[in-house]
């Protein structure tokens, strides 16, 4: 561990490494950024972690990931109180600007499995730092001081602030003390539930979104966009718009005609004055038929299964689905003759500062990309379609532009979880599986679809290898299962339309098949299906997690014709999860969810009302994506345009009754935020096909 003297404020970086200048990669210290004299003295983690003890008592650590509501800035907060001894309320946890070195990625529920270590060693050094510089001005072993409330306290009662010992703790080298973090057994904050930090902020409206900004005097800014996906603009007449009251700008803009105005009333108005003639997109030919046919046409034919077995097998297919975050996509972008400066939420701000660098033919180094919260994002803003719109709209027009993408904007020309398509057979014999096999196909990002504009962007390469399917087993395959020979292979269509990350990417849709069919396998050997998967599953901790779920949602109870349970299971991350669904489906069109009960083992927890929380968040997806939200092309259109009609779950559609139980564990933590999806899917399509005697094969179910 390393440390600075920032005027006033104790600064500790980690780990050890390079003793230079400067943090290269890392933004100043909050109070650094405001003296030329301030040292920053960089460690070789990815983290690059930053702790700082003001003199005003505050910690602060700038986050090098995203909050989108996941809650990763309360759970940060809450490490760096438990080895500081701080209070909650004394730990602020700002978002880290765009850096040139480092880890900044959001996603793939990483950000507390990859932060619980660095961040909980960065704390433990900067507290034996504290107590060392405490007992040097009591003249005291060190021994015996303790710490609390954010302060050192001495045998005697003597008490001394954080903020009080910064100027000389930072000038501490070598610890009087431990600086080592504390073990399970020893963690008061840690494990035990916890409000947000932020959620007064949140529900006051203190909380600042790229929508709240003014900054740089940027004005509001809308595009007119064509009515297929990546249609071409041919012509515009922008005679009228420009007359209108409140326009400063029209400029044509990648993925249409941008309007800048002095408020957002004043640019739609103006949008909808354009006279624009449109070319079809490239996937003008094509709608939902066409592409399922297509996509069923490439799913790899199944091998021959085990002579003397019978067959359980079923085809399902899968909608594309939006992300629609609550907070539509808003970037400000203010870009110069010599610089350039952003403002938006980022899941990955170093590549997009990378790719607005080489777009506006800036160096990275005169490029600055400042991360704001995001209102949801479900892996919706892994891309920055948005961030690049805005920069070229402000190259254009010579001045600072705040883009906002309606929530039409988005649904019909934004990014979407693909369509697939999926073949599964089990093999029966003996009263056993003796073979599984699990064959998909996926829409892959074709070429003709991607480049630097603003509708595609230049992914990070991580994104586009899980856009485009490869052959081979998936990650969610049933290994859960002792089912003998289990075996996969993908293939996939290329089309021209957007495509994302979408939360739990492969295995909500994977994992929602092969769980379905679980529960076929049990009907056709007359099993229960609770009782089977005990027999099969092959980890302890999935068994315990059924368990749970089985016995705190009464599994087999008595219910009414029309209605019914369903279960299921997901393994992921390090992590694993069941839940259990009851369903009234006495009309079978408009099926309602009535209870959900969740269990979850992510290792340590560490605010497990967070956990409960994202649980609760996953259950609604299951619920949406199974029963009724997805995306329809009509002739390279997207049908849907609001809420109106893409019908993501309301509280109408909520489950009367939903718990959530964590499961005790003193382990590393591992992924939360995508795991529950997948098991809530499965379980409402279960509960769905045991309340009506069907056979659910295409979802939503309302397509």
């Amino acid at each position: 561990m390393v440390y600075s003297v920032a005027a006033t404020t104790l600064t500790v970086a980690a780990p050890l490494g390079c003793d230079t200048p400067s943090a290269e990669g890392a933004e100043p210290t909050a109070e650094g950024a405001h003296r030329a004299s301030a040292v920053l003295v960089t460690g070789t983690d990815e983290e690059m972690l930053v702790l700082e003890v003001t003199a005003a008592n505050r910690i602060v650590v700038r986050l090098p990931r995203l909050e989108v509501g996941q809650g990763i800035t309360t759970a940060v907060a809450m490490m760096i109180a438990e080895e500081l001894d701080a209070r909650l309320a004394d730990v602020s946890i700002p978002l880290a600007d765009a850096r040139t070195k480092g880890n900044q990625y959001t996603g793939g529920s990483s950000s507390v499995s990859s932060l619980y270590g660095p961040a909980r060693q960065l704390a433990a050094t900067a507290r034996a730092r504290l107590v060392t510089a405490a007992a040097r001005r009591w003249h005291l072993p060190a021994r015996l001081l303790r710490t609390r409330d954010t302060m050192v306290v001495a045998p005697d009662g003597r008490t001394a602030t954080f903020g009080s010992l910064t100027e000389s703790a930072a000038r501490v080298r070598r610890p009087a003390v431990p600086d080592r973090p504390k073990p399970a057994s020893r963690h008061r904050v840690i494990g035990r539930p916890a409000n947000r930090i932020d959620a007064r902020d949140i529900v006051t409206g203190r909380a600042e979104y790229a929508g709240d900004l003014s900054a740089a005097g940027a004005k509001p800014t809308v595009v007119a966009r064509p009515p297929t996906v990546r249609g071409k603009l041919v012509s515009v007449d922008d005679a009228a718009a420009r007359a209108m009251p409140g326009v400063l700008a029209v400029v044509k803009a990648a993925g249409g005609v941008a309007v800048v105005a002095e408020t957002f009333h004043h640019a739609l108005k103006a949008r909808d004055a354009l006279r624009i003639t449109w070319a079809p997109g490239p996937l003008a030919p094509l709608s939902d038929a066409g592409i399922r046919t297509r996509l069923k046409g490439a799913v790899p034919r199944l091998s021959t299964p085990p002579h003397g077995s019978t067959q359980v097998q079923g085809e399902f297919e899968f909608a594309f689905v939006s992300h629609a975050p609550m907070e539509v996509l808003t970037a400000v972008a203010d870009v110069r003759a010599d610089r350039a400066e952003f403002w938006f939420s980022s899941q990955t701000p170093m590549d997009a500062r990378d790719t607005l660098a080489g777009l506006i033919r800036l160096p990275k180094s005169k490029v600055r990309v400042h991360v704001m919260r995001g209102g949801g994002s479900f892996g919706r803003r892994l891309d920055f379609d948005a961030a690049i719109e805005a920069a070229l709209i402000s190259k254009a027009a010579r001045r600072p532009v705040k883009l906002m993408w309606t929530r039409n904007d988005d649904i019909r020309h934004g990014r979407m979880r693909p369509a697939s398509h999926h073949r599964i057979r089990a093999s029966v014999a003996g009263g056993r599986v003796v073979a599984f096999e699990h064959a998909m196909a996926s829409v892959g990002e074709s070429s003709e679809g991607k480049g630097l504009t603003a509708q595609g962007g230049a992914a990070p390469t991580a994104l586009v290898t899980r856009r485009t399917p490869a052959a081979g087993p998936s990650p969610s395959d049933s290994g859960l299962y002792n089912f003998g020979r289990v075996s996969g292979n993908s293939g996939g269509i290329g089309l021209p339309i957007p495509l994302g990350a979408w939360r739990s990417v492969d295995s909500g849709t994977m994992r929602t098949a092969e769980e379905i069919v679980v529960d076929e396998i049990a009907r056709s050997l007359g099993k229960d299906p609770i009782a089977f998967r005990r027999t099969t599953l092959r980890s302890k901790a999935v068994k315990a997690v059924l368990d749970k779920v089985a016995a705190a949602g009464h599994w087999g109870r008595s219910m009414p014709a029309g209605t019914a349970q369903g279960v299921a299971v997901h393994e992921e991350y390090g992590s694993c999860v069941a839940c259990l669904a009851e369903i009234d489906a006495t009309d079978p069109k408009h099926p309602r969810v009535t209870k959900v009960v969740m269990a979850a083992d992510v290792g340590t927890a560490v605010n497990p009302r967070g956990l409960e929380a994202q649980l609760m968040g996953t259950a609604m997806d299951g619920i949406s994506t199974v029963l009724q939200a997805g995306l329809h092309i009509d002739r390279g259109a997207v049908r849907e345009g609001s809420f109106a009609d893409f019908r993501y779950a309301r509280q109408a559609q909520a489950p009367l009754h939903f718990e959530a139980h964590v499961m005790p564990s003193h382990g590393e933590p591992g992924g939360a935020g995508e795991l529950g999806v997948p098991a809530a899917s499965g379980a409402v399509a279960n509960a769905y096909a045991r309340a009506t005697g069907t056979k659910p094969r295409r979802f939503p179910l309302n397509f």
